[in-house]
């Protein structure tokens, strides 16, 4: 876990990382009281493991291959922010 992890707005975590899990990371977070939203991306999870990330507060669950799109997307519901309507002009 970054020494900074209470400084980011939005983490993104892959589920399946060296030495542990999304899960047990998400958990350390948790542990650790940092606030900030997760959102997970992964290759490889089954139902019950994207259940559990998302029981237990992760905001989104995406599947790889995923787009700088989605991604975007995800980050910016995780923020709190309503995705850009590019059809609007100012």
């Amino acid at each position: 876990m970054s020494g900074r992890a209470e400084e980011s707005a939005c983490i993104i975590i892959d589920f399946q990382m060296p030495g542990m899990n999304g899960l047990e990371l998400q958990r350390q977070l948790a542990e650790n009281s940092i606030p900030a939203p997760i959102v997970f991306i992964t290759a490889h999870a089954s139902e019950d493991e994207q259940r559990m990330a998302l029981q237990a507060g992760a905001v989104k669950f995406l599947h790889k291959p995923v787009s700088k799109e989605v991604l975007l997307l995800a980050v910016r519901s995780a923020l709190g922010n309503p995705p850009i309507d590019e059809r609007k002009t100012t």
